[in-house]
């Protein structure tokens, strides 16, 4: 993406997605980090946006006291250091904007922030004040904004883990100031700035509406967002240079200035996670267009946007998807070998295998939270389909080149019986050496298919009319060799039929082997994605926890017992939410596989049912 474009437009109060933006994103595969940037308005938010996309220019400065930021701007570009990633940039619309005078708008705006990113930076000027802290008022209303659950959707209170719940999926969060002309000092020591963020957040003992006032944006702040980081910058340059901030060469800027983005841009690159969603799955650029529309029309219809139900939302959506893109990496597999119908059983299963292989991880790569496999099931039945329909359309290949072939070889000799060379005394005998040398040159013939001997069988039942005519008409043959020829000529028979029996009994053995191992294979790959997707569950578990913890002990470490208390019941109620998460292996083993293999065994019964009636449905 050469430069930014509107990703969420914010008209009259109203939000909407912009289109162009969202067929970008639905046309990006790779995974994505996402960082967003929110604060006041006219604080420079635009300019560090601009730095991460390494360009001077992008995302509109300004240089008036006009916002320039309407809604949310996106900028998708190559993460410097994530291979096969892409850092998408969110430059979000400045919060208290006097020209707009609604702060549910700016409540919104920051709320989809927080969904749609992996790290928040929040940017003010100045210095963290009480001001400063007040003015992420959107912090504490978040419990009104986003729920985890559907099921919570009347109350936060009524969700088991509390906080803690959101800790899991919430963004780090960066917090940049701006301006900054003071020392980091506190009670004549010096700190760094992340002790000067955690000094600035700390709560205040005793009761009190003023003193709940004060720890409610604070304790939101500690409560919801799982790291916390911060930058001090000093001014860049003159006030007098300010309003060209965005036309001038890096060089002229202060040094420091230089050197503190300089770290701000390392720090994001090296430490922002890939954006991931409630079960620990990884967004690509086109889950997350689906997650900005489902979270935008919620809005615009007065919901309250909800990460498990716009999970489930995209998980449907993704896996239909999957479902196309599997079959479809599936025929492409199976076209090689289509164009050399007819072929041997082995060649077609073993394009079957290897394509059946290829589709499920397309389907793998693509697929989440197919929690009953009922998305792979369809790929299966589905493959299982086409594979069938391709065995028909090998057959009649086969059964088309053999008979042709047969009909080929046997000219001649209908010739000479039109001709009437058989119809003499010896005429019999000469009939069977050209008939056997017909068959051996039959036999000789490569690459007849899958019914090569069982249309020779039809060929020589309808030929055994033909030949006991010309033995009785053999003067030459008495009564008692006739017979021994007739009896001869039914084993022939009665052995080609063993022949083209046996035949189709290794194909349907064949066949009943692909199933066995397409299921298997389905089977290994689709628990080797669930061990690890409940590995990232409990990951993201436990990162929750530690902070949750860590959390508690500060607590107790600034005399806070009460809140610390109340922090330990949390803590107790996030473990026992999560104990299916946890319990990994053992739960997938008893309650997820065998649904999955019962789903799997009835799509291959009904398949080797249309096989062994030859009642395939084209």
């Amino acid at each position: 993406m050469d430069s930014p474009m509107c990703l969420v437009e914010n008209a009259d109060g109203e939000l909407h997605v912009v289109p162009g933006a969202i067929r970008y994103l639905m046309g990006l595969n790779q995974q994505v980090v996402v960082v967003a940037v929110v604060g006041l308005y006219r604080t420079g938010k635009s300019y560090l946006m601009n730095k991460l996309a390494g360009k001077r220019q992008g995302f509109a400065l300004g240089a008036t006291i006009q916002s320039k930021t309407k809604g949310i701007w996106m900028w998708c570009v190559p993460h410097p250091e994530k291979r096969d990633h892409t850092l998408v940039l969110l430059d979000t619309e400045g919060l208290g904007d006097v020209e707009k005078g609604d702060s549910k708008n700016d409540a919104w705006i920051f709320s989809l922030a927080i969904l749609l990113s992996s790290t928040l930076v929040y940017n003010s000027r100045g210095t963290i004040d009480n001001q400063a802290v007040e003015n992420l008022q959107y912090v504490s209303e978040l419990t009104e904004r986003i729920k985890v659950n559907s099921s919570s959707a009347s109350s936060h209170d009524d969700e088991e883990g509390g906080d803690a719940q959101f800790v899991q999926f919430f963004p780090n969060f960066v917090w940049t100031i701006r301006d900054f002309t003071l020392l980091l000092e506190i009670d004549g020591r010096n700190v760094t700035e992340d002790e000067y963020l955690e000094h600035s957040l700390e709560l205040r003992k005793g009761g009190g509406k003023k003193n709940l006032m004060y720890n409610l944006p604070r304790e939101c702040i500690r409560n919801y967002f799982p790291s916390r980081k911060c930058f001090v910058f000093p001014t860049p340059t003159t006030p007098a240079n300010m309003p060209h901030l965005d036309s001038m060469d890096e060089a002229d800027l202060c040094g420091s200035f230089r050197k503190v983005a300089d770290t701000f841009c390392r720090f994001i690159f090296q430490e922002s996670r890939t954006k991931t969603v409630k079960g620990g799955h990884k967004v690509t650029g086109r889950m997350l267009g689906h997650l900005v529309k489902t979270y935008v029309e919620t809005i615009a219809k007065g919901s309250v946007p909800c990460l498990e139900n716009a999970v489930l939302a995209m998980a449907q959506i993704e896996n239909q998807a999957a479902v196309v893109e599997g079959q479809a990496v599936y025929q492409r597999g199976m076209e090689e070998v289509k164009a050399l119908f007819p072929v041997a059983m082995g060649q077609i299963s073993a394009h079957h295998l290897r394509s059946d292989h290829q589709a499920t991880q397309a389907f793998m790569k693509r697929s989440f939270k197919d929690e009953n496999g009922d998305f792979l099931k369809a790929l299966a039945v589905a493959i299982a389909k086409h594979y069938a329909d391709l065995l028909i359309q090998n057959e009649d290949a086969s059964e088309k080149k053999c008979a042709a072939l047969l009909e080929k070889l046997s000219v001649p000799m209908a010739q000479k019986i039109k001709e009437g060379i058989y119809a003499t005394p010896g005429g019999y005998e000469l009939y069977c050496s050209h008939h056997d040398n017909m068959v051996a040159q039959y036999r000789a013939e490569p690459d007849k298919g899958v019914r090569a001997e069982e249309i020779l069988e039809q060929f020589l039942r309808d030929k055994s009319l033909e030949k006991n005519s010309i033995l009785q008409a053999d003067k030459k043959l008495t009564e008692n060799e006739k017979k021994i020829h007739e009896e001869k000529e039914r084993s022939a028979v009665l052995e080609q039929e063993k022949k083209a029996a046996e035949e189709k009994r290794l194909e349907m053995e064949r066949t009943m082997e692909d199933d066995r191992r397409s299921k298997d294979e389905k089977l290994k790959q689709m628990e080797e994605k669930m061990k690890e997707e409940m590995k990232q569950q409990e990951r993201d578990f436990h990162r929750a926890l530690e902070c949750k913890m860590q959390e508690q002990k500060d607590l107790l470490e600034k005399g806070h017992k009460e809140k610390a208390d109340l922090m330990r019941q949390e803590i107790e109620e996030f473990k026992n939410s999560n104990k299916p998460e946890k319990e990994g292996g053992g739960f997938l083993e008893s309650t997820v596989m065998p649904v999955l293999r019962l789903g799997l065994d009835a799509a291959n019964t009904f398949f080797q049912y249309k096989l062994m009636r030859g009642a395939f449905m084209k």
